[in-house]
């Protein structure tokens, strides 16, 4: 998520931030889409951490001289892009958005673990930038459900863990 100017650090804590930085070393490969790319100017390197960096991978067209490069490019239908990826090699693929690219793979069943980060501040208002974007749930019993894995503490924030429920 982000404030209405975009602005979305710091949200959650040191030690938040360094846990990601450690799930991102046990990927193969990070993934954001070239919006992401164009507002954030991401690294989407391993810090705060040891471990590897994994492999870049920008949804769409990279700018030149984004941080995100070198990098790989890749386009078209989300499926096909699993398949490409998983040709050159890639088994662990960490989705970190933004909204547009983490809402796509969630409608499409193609998520089988999310990991968040909540942190004890309110932002409010109605012009932030939300953690999915698209049409959501047009009444409660289309809610989507997951199963919760495991919630913990890191730093004064809250990590938590669920996945999909069989049949989705």
């Amino acid at each position: 998520t982000a404030a209405p100017d975009g602005s979305s650090e710091w949200i959650t804590s040191q030690e938040a931030r360094s846990d990601v930085h450690a799930l991102r070393a046990r990927c193969d490969s990070v993934m954001v889409g070239a919006g992401t790319v164009r507002s954030d100017d991401p690294s989407l390197t391993t810090r705060f951490v040891s471990g590897s960096d994994p492999q870049r991978i920008v949804l769409g067209k990279a700018p030149a001289g984004a941080r995100a490069h070198p990098c790989w490019e890749v386009e078209g239908d989300l499926v096909d892009v699993l398949l490409e990826l998983g040709g050159r090699g890639v088994v662990d693929l960490l989705v970190e958005g933004g909204a547009t690219v983490a809402a796509a793979f969630h409608e499409q069943g193609l998520v089988n673990e999310y990991v968040f980060y909540l942190a004890p501040a309110l932002m409010g208002g109605e012009d932030g930038h939300p953690v999915f974007v698209g049409p959501g749930s047009a009444t409660m019993a289309d809610l989507w459900r997951g199963g919760l894995r495991d919630v913990r503490k890191i730093g004064s924030d809250l990590r938590v863990e669920f996945r999909p429920l069989e049949g989705d």
